[in-house]
């Protein structure tokens, strides 16, 4: 197996190779910034080499039942956005690497980051973090249901909608976005424009960094005004997934909107794949709880729960799968997911000091 130095550079080189020109070389750099900062970060930020080891860390799960899969599942990875009749929703947001794989994988994944997560912020109960994911995850597949804070989850639904200061704050940071150096190529400015509702007002395509796992490729917004207030989208670059690069290389489908709308989500109808390139929708109802800025909630046993949850809404989509994937947990011993993911977090830790010494 290539080291952690060695994956890095020829995933980076793949990239470079299938972006050529739009491949953003800054936000690179930034990328290598929040790797050395944290194995939590590291995580969000290589999954194709989770991709690449999983089945040499945890051989056990490769013959699991497959579904189409979230892939790169982390705590971070699930926010809210409005779906087609207005209601607030919350669940998992970021597919760009979804594929058919074992579905256990999501489940240890999501583990293997609040594991992380926890471990840089003092001790925790491993089996009950593994606990809460697969409680919630148990409940979803036998009874898949979107989650709609309209009326449920008071809770959630308090600490996700923002204050009217917080709001303001959100529309002035795209407003004063910089323009960039040189023109957005007109795969990007031709998405923005296609996404926007008819008779907007005139505006410039703008650059913007954000992410982890996506620095590098390129992403731009579209900020304008339509009857009588502010009208925000976003145009990022998709490409294959890393987990379809390394063990399925002939699917070069891009899954993303396909699992966002499978039978048991509520998307946001603005989450749209025009050509290669990703639109969806941003405004302040769209928005994830990020572990730095509330990391208590993040690792709750309620919130870590509704994780679990909305995994099983996501495999759900499959609907013959169900049956195989509960003989499969019935069939495994009562702790094998922390086990799973205690594995998988001690080599990303291991890897993550590796590769900052060796960069």
């Amino acid at each position: 197996m290539a080291t952690i130095a060695q994956s890095s550079q020829a995933y980076e080189a793949w990239l470079r190779g299938q972006l050529g020109a739009d491949f953003v070389e800054n936000d690179l750099l930034r990328k290598h910034m929040k790797m050395r900062a944290s194995s939590f970060a590291f995580l969000r930020a290589t999954y194709w080499r989770f991709a690449e080891t999983i089945f040499d860390i945890c051989p056990d799960f490769a013959s699991a039942p497959e579904v189409l899969a979230i892939g790169d599942t982390h705590l971070e990875n699930f926010g809210t956005w409005r779906d087609v009749e207005g209601r607030l929703v919350w669940g998992a947001n970021d597919f760009d690497d979804a594929a058919v794989m074992p579905y256990a994988l999501d489940l240890i994944r999501l583990t293997a980051s609040a594991l992380l997560a926890v471990s840089e912020r003092g001790p925790s109960s491993e089996t009950i973090i593994a606990a809460a994911i697969l409680s919630g995850y148990l409940r979803g597949i036998q009874a898949p249901m979107p989650i709609i804070l309209e009326r449920d989850h008071k809770w959630l639904r308090k600490a996700l909608v923002l204050p009217d200061s917080e709001r303001r704050a959100f529309w002035e940071k795209f407003a004063s976005l910089p323009a960039g150096d040189k023109a957005v190529p007109s795969a990007y400015a031709e998405a923005l424009e296609a996404s926007l509702p008819p008779n907007h007002a005139a505006y410039v395509p703008k650059p913007r960094t954000a992410g982890t796992g996506s620095l590098g490729r390129p992403r731009f917004i579209a900020y304008t005004d339509w009857q009588g207030g502010p009208v925000l989208r976003e145009a990022k670059a998709m490409l294959q997934s890393a987990w379809s690069l390394r063990h399925a290389p002939e699917d070069r489908a891009i899954h993303a909107v396909e699992i966002a709308a499978s039978r048991m989500l509520s998307p946001d109808p603005h989450y749209r794949l025009i050509g290669s390139v990703l639109v969806r929708r941003l405004s302040p109802s769209s928005i994830k709880i990020e572990i730095d800025r509330n990391p208590d909630l993040l690792l709750s046993s309620d919130m870590l729960d509704l994780m679990g949850f909305e995994i099983a809404n996501c495999h759900a989509g499959d609907t013959a799968a169900a049956g195989s994937i509960l003989r499969d947990l019935k069939s495994r011993k009562p702790n094998w997911l922390s086990e799973a993911a205690r594995s998988v977090a001690a080599q990303i830790g291991a890897e993550q000091k590796a590769w900052s010494h060796a960069s």
